[in-house]
């Protein structure tokens, strides 16, 4: 990627990075910007993704972890949960066991943990001390959504049972619910996700989709389990963290990766290290990774289904902007409203976002419930796809049961028979 010279804009200034160069670093007058065309944008996005380029496999699903440093985690399993997809749109066909034991190995230098960062994410132990500012939040708050009727109680029992015989299940602990509606949470549950929320309790790992829970004086290793960084230090390392793991973003997007404030970003981007870029098409300024524009985002592009989840395109406007491809995740909707299906998965190949599948399966049968593809050059891409998912998930045909555009499903149906 070359970026080159234009016009001055206002009094930001525009000027020459050669990727490739060490350290590039953008010079001229105070305030200038790199100028990047949209694609250039887009490529540095998926390189920064890991879906742009050799994928680092000896690092496997941990190393993809710790790329984009929080993986989101969601009930729904179709093909497979949410946070298995996620290395697998990078890595291939790597099996769902060694994702599950990269997560959760336990192991105290290189494991994980859950906490609240984009959602409810599995996050690299290593960011441990950069959310005391959201510990510390929620502390101060004093309560969830929930209500305890005696929490001293019910805290000091949880903590008592967890000292006494190690990681623990809510329903371990006395049962998670009182039996009514789903929400309608039992003391023992409201309590250990309090102590959960205010860092006295770690999610270890998840068991048949129950969070198993721990005393973080335990789980979390001794050089990590302080809260001793201020917020606007938190902050601005999950910031920076956010601008490495997505290659350019706006303050919007910065913002959203960690689910903070505008304001937040605001306060400490001038000590990030990422360097002001101006994007063609983009309505407001971005910022970018350093690293990303000294290097040349070149490479094979993968060509996957992505779950709606995945952080390349889990912030619609962003998604948008970078691919010109709306998307929304139609779980939650009507199924009679449903434009693409229940849970319909992303089509990435050539670095563009060309279609998407509502995915099932049935026995050994992968089942294209709805397919919607964005012209003929994206059918033979949905068929591997369609074919490598198959072979990822144990099916060993796939059927495709509805299209958006007649001759588009024919020429489907025939690149699979074609590829199987």
């Amino acid at each position: 990627m070359s970026v080159v010279p234009s016009r001055v804009i206002g009094m930001t200034t525009a000027v020459t990075v050669k990727a490739g160069t060490p350290g590039a670093r953008p010079s001229g007058a105070r305030g200038s910007a790199v100028r990047l065309s949209a694609d250039e944008a887009r490529r540095l996005a998926l390189r920064a993704q890991g879906l742009l380029g050799a994928p680092d496999r000896k690092a496997g699903p941990r190393g993809v972890l710790r790329r984009l440093g929080a993986v989101q985690l969601d009930t729904i399993s179709v093909l497979a949960r949410s946070h298995e997809l996620v290395p697998y749109a990078r890595l291939g066909a790597v099996g769902r066991s060694a994702v599950e034991e990269a997560y959760w190995s336990g192991d105290a230098e290189t494991g994980a943990f859950e906490y609240w960062s984009h959602a409810a994410c599995i996050l690299p132990i290593e960011e441990w001390p950069l959310f005391a500012f959201r510990r510390r939040a929620m502390r101060e708050r004093g309560h969830r959504w929930h209500i305890m009727a005696d929490a001293d109680r019910s805290c000091a029992a949880v903590r008592d049972r967890l000292r006494a015989e190690g990681p623990l299940t809510a329903t371990d602990l006395g049962g998670a619910k009182n039996g009514g509606e789903w929400y309608d949470w039992s003391e023992t549950k409201i309590a250990v996700e309090w102590l959960l929320d205010t860092g006295e309790v770690v999610c270890t790992r998840r068991r048949g989709w129950k969070r198993v829970y721990d005393l973080a004086e335990r789980a979390v290793p001794d050089a990590l389990f302080h809260d001793d960084l201020d917020d606007a230090e938190c902050v601005r390392r999950l910031v920076a963290q956010a601008g490495a793991a997505m290659g350019v973003a706006t303050r919007a997007d910065l913002a959203d990766y960690h689910r903070l404030k505008g304001e937040q970003v605001d306060a400490v981007i001038d000590g990030t290290g990422l360097v002001p870029v101006e994007v063609a098409g983009w309505d407001k300024p971005a910022w970018a990774d350093p690293a990303a524009l000294a290097e040349e985002p070149r490479g094979r592009h993968r060509t996957t289904l992505l779950s709606p989840f995945d952080s390349l395109i889990w912030d619609r406007p962003r998604t948008e902007r970078i691919f010109g491809f709306t998307h929304r995740l139609e779980a939650y909707v009507p199924k009679a409203r449903r434009v693409h299906g229940y849970f319909a998965m992303p089509l990435l190949t050539g670095g563009r976002l060309a279609g998407r599948v509502d995915p099932a399966r049935e026995g050994r049968t992968l089942v294209a419930r709805q397919v919607s593809l964005e012209g003929p050059r994206a059918v033979e891409p949905m068929a591997r796809a369609l074919w490598e998912a198959a072979g990822w998930v144990g099916c060993d045909s796939v059927r495709v049961e509805r299209c958006d555009d007649a001759k588009l499903a024919a020429a489907l149906v025939s690149a699979l028979t074609a590829l199987g």
